[in-house]
């Protein structure tokens, strides 16, 4: 699990890279009009795939069908340079493309299959150690990436980001070797399997689709915390340093509860626990837009930081408990909802809530946490009213 666990942090960490490098170039090349356009282009296969590409999604499952993806990946970075100077935004957009497929095929199955490689009662540590390299990265891959820039040229960044995905590719293809996965998530033999559709699923478990719904809301509704410079200069007239320090207090306190969240079990349904931890979280947002001073804001930065292991890790681990073909098109869907929410909220959201960020905190928090009150309340009603039809790799919906 430990070797797992290396190739996803590498491949993160490479994702973090190309993510700073490829913002960092499109603004060089046109401005930020090129910048979001390259991170729709990166959102919008997520989207696609997880709305229509379900075949092609499931032929990746498989630990050497996810090394011949990063080794796509890899060609594709170490190409992007070449890309950019011989045809421009045009280049990047189709690189960010297929680099958004690989993603979108590779984040669900990758999630997917980490059940079939540990004892049940390992996969909430498991998922909160996957979680843990997941914020390492977000916040070391751009720092990284400033300071590998700072001393080399560009291109050689994406050359070391490209090898990030080559090491991951290897050990995803020495783990296919020597792994043998309990539940297949795609059957070795040529007899085609009915797959379990995702309206089918989501309507045999409402509970799971009011989280899945809740966390679309969440995620778009956060979009605002991109006014948080807005915010910070209009009411404290605070600059830059003010903003670093709101970033680090949030990544501070999501590492720092990470270690409670992969092995606290709290009692009662997931789904509504899940729901519970948006209301909270979104509480917490609708608080920040008091910003009464620096140190207010930091804090309620650590507290939500500290809220969103909760998160990721409860919904994962949910989602672990389906079978494998359930559980593989249930964070397919996932990623799809929070893809589309995330992507056309920031059109909206920040340029909205930037001419009166006060306002849009405690509107987007209030939002938050009405939504996330309801699905909660739902969720127990459904939780309560008799045992899960659990759908089995057969695509059959059975009692248990």
């Amino acid at each position: 699990m430990l070797t797992l666990w290396s190739a996803q942090a590498l491949s993160v960490f490479g994702d973090r890279l190309y993510s700073m490098a490829v913002m960092w170039v499109a603004w060089q090349e046109s401005g930020a009009a090129a910048m979001g356009l390259v991170a729709v282009a990166e959102s919008l296969p997520y989207i696609v795939l997880g709305t229509v590409g379900q075949r092609l999604t499931v032929r990746c499952a498989s630990l050497r069908a996810l090394a011949a993806v990063d080794l796509g990946r890899l060609v594709l970075v170490a190409a992007l340079p070449l890309a950019w100077s011989g045809f421009g935004v045009p280049g990047l957009l189709v690189c960010a493309l297929l680099l958004g497929a690989g993603g979108a095929v590779f984040d669900p199955n990758l999630g997917a299959l980490v059940p079939e490689l540990v004892e049940e009662r390992d996969v909430q540590a498991v998922n909160g150690l996957m979680d843990l390299s997941g914020r390492i990265a977000r916040v070391a891959g751009p720092g990284a990436a400033g300071l590998l820039l700072a001393v080399m040229p560009m291109r050689h960044l994406f050359w070391i980001d490209a090898a990030t995905f080559g090491i991951s590719a290897l050990v995803l293809a020495a783990l296919a070797r020597t792994t043998t996965l309990t539940a297949p998530l795609r059957a070795p033999t040529e007899k085609p399997v009915r797959r379990p559709r995702a309206r089918q699923l989501l309507r045999a478990h409402p509970d799971t689709a009011v989280a899945l719904a809740v966390h679309g809301i969440g995620i778009g509704a956060g979009a605002v915390a991109l006014a948080m410079p807005a915010l910070l200069t209009s009411l404290l007239d605070a600059g830059p340093g003010a903003y670093g320090a709101t970033l680090a207090a949030a990544g501070a306190g999501a590492v720092a509860a990470n270690g409670i969240a992969g092995h606290v079990r709290l009692p009662g349904p997931a789904p509504v626990l899940y729901c519970a931890v948006w209301a909270v979280s979104g509480v917490l947002l609708a608080a920040t837009g008091a910003a009464v001073s620096l140190p207010y804001v930091v804090v309620m930065s650590v507290l939500s930081g500290a809220i969103a292991p909760f998160l990721q890790i409860t919904l994962s681990t949910h989602l672990s408990r389906f079978p494998s073909a359930a559980r593989l098109r249930l964070m397919a869907v996932d990623l799809t909802v929070i893809r589309t929410a995330g992507t056309l909220s920031m059109l909206v959201v920040p340029a909205v809530a930037a001419g009166h960020p006060q306002a849009g905190f405690v509107t987007a928090g209030a939002v938050t946490a009405a939504a996330a009150a309801v699905g909660a309340t739902a969720a127990f009603h459904w939780s309560r009213a008799g045992a899960p039809i659990i759908a089995d790799d057969d695509h059959e919906l059975t009692r248990e």
